[in-house]
């Protein structure tokens, strides 16, 4: 039976890590147990995973102990404690490490014969793993997809022939049998042969039966500048799809667009558009620190470093400063730091969570869980730009929301490539 040995980051991520390998033993190295024990006072996600995990290995407890084993079931394997020794601490490596640690207790389990493989999801600590002979991997229960390559786009280009074509044209509409295996609300680019003059855009509503997209032009003074920001557009005005997720590199507009559409959906409301009595906009602090807690000043001045590119976008949009700060004062606009959105019930709201690939799944979770009648939320983000250290572009919450409701009516999905910011901006994301 192999034996797995998680690191501290795996069940920092995901508490319930052990029972995904409870076909096999699970050793705790001592220091790995420390490290949990150090997170447990923070006052997010981290902090909530690792009390997480205390409370499950306590639990456990009640089916023996952690000296001789304790069996996750019948026909199970056992988790264990397994103590950190010195002299299993590979020369040239700081002994005060932890990784170093772990990576000893692992070295001494396996010179008593035990099949060990280490779970980390760090890319070093796996190199370190397999620099000393070790069987290592990330943590892959939590990944919807293999690569980024594979993640759901929202679009599928369709060769059919001009007939067909013609036929969309003059009824709006067109059934495509041989292409039911389309999800719901999936964008559809019909060519005709390899003329691509000779295209159409449409919309999937129900197993190849394809629509027009709907064209939304002047928003805001916002004009959509190529086909992804059409069907962008399309989903941010449909008030039948109550989740959009909008994946893209920076300056290819999906803030901005986002932000666009809510205003008018809000300012100028009415049943038709959705009817929606505010516009809430969130991004995670991740990136800046733990908590605003930790930086001084008034909440002002602690949320200013996360408004800042949020608020620069409604200045754009509104041309006007003083436009855009009365609306904030009537409560119309809010802009919300992570950390109090978790706490709500949030109804008859257009809500936009910009930087949404810098949170875990949990986190994610916890957001769209607190969405009430009548909402539309919003997710923005780049999965190529993570700044969380404990996911990654396969493993955020942003990747899993895209793959996990793209089979459901009530959602859609488009990647965006084409830069649009400016002529430099989007060759320096080419070249440099």
């Amino acid at each position: 039976m192999k034996t797995y040995v998680l690191d501290t980051n795996v069940y920092l991520t995901e508490p319930k890590a052990i029972y995904a390998y409870e076909d096999s033993d699970i050793a705790i190295p001592t220091i790995v147990l420390d490290e949990i024990d150090k997170h447990k006072h923070r006052q997010d996600t981290v902090g909530f995973n690792a009390r997480q995990v205390n409370r499950i290995l306590d639990s456990l407890r009640a089916g023996g102990n952690y000296v001789d084993g304790i069996p996750l079931g019948e026909g199970k394997g056992k988790i264990y404690v397994a103590h950190y020794d010195d002299r299993h601490m590979p020369v040239g490596l700081y002994q005060d490490e932890s990784d170093n640690k772990i990576l000893a207790a692992a070295i001494s389990l396996r010179e008593k014969g035990k099949d060990v493989i280490v779970v980390s999801r760090d890319l070093n600590m796996r190199i370190k793993c397999d620099g000393f002979g070790l069987e290592t991997h990330d943590y892959e229960i939590d990944k919807v997809v293999r690569s980024v390559d594979h993640l759901f786009t929202g679009v599928k280009e369709v060769t059919v022939t001009q007939e067909q074509i013609d036929e969309f044209y003059q009824k709006g509409k067109l059934t495509l049998k041989e292409e039911d295996n389309l999800y719901p609300n999936e964008f559809v680019i019909l060519n005709a042969g390899s003329d691509d003059k000779q295209s159409a855009l449409c919309k999937n509503i129900a197993k190849g039966k394809l629509v027009s997209v709907t064209k939304h032009a002047d928003i805001w003074g916002m004009l959509p500048r190529n086909k992804e920001q059409t069907f962008a557009l399309d989903l941010l005005f449909d008030s039948s799809i109550e989740l959009v997720s909008l994946i893209g590199p920076a300056g290819t507009g999906k803030t901005l667009l986002a932000a666009a559409a809510g205003l008018e959906q809000v300012l100028h409301s009415t049943s038709k558009n959705g009817g929606y009595n505010k516009l809430i906009i969130t991004r995670p602090v991740q990136p800046m620190g733990r908590d605003i807690g930790f930086l001084p000043g008034s909440i002002e001045e602690k949320m200013a470093p996360w408004v800042a590119p949020i608020k620069d976008n409604l200045q754009f949009l509104f041309g006007d400063k003083t436009a855009l700060e009365m609306q904030m004062e009537q409560g119309t606009i809010e802009i919300e730091a992570m950390t109090y959105i978790r706490g709500r019930s949030i109804s008859n709201a257009f809500i936009i969570v910009d930087e949404a690939q810098n949170l875990t799944i949990h986190e994610l979770k916890t957001i769209i869980t607190r969405v009430g009648d009548n909402t539309k939320i919003v997710l923005t983000g780049d999965i190529q730009q993570i700044d969380n250290v404990y996911i990654d572009a396969i493993s955020n919450g942003l990747t899993h929301a895209v793959e996990k409701f793209k089979e459901q009516k009530i959602s859609g999905h488009i990647t965006l490539n084409k830069g649009e910011r400016s002529t430099l901006a989007t060759l320096a994301s080419e070249i440099l």
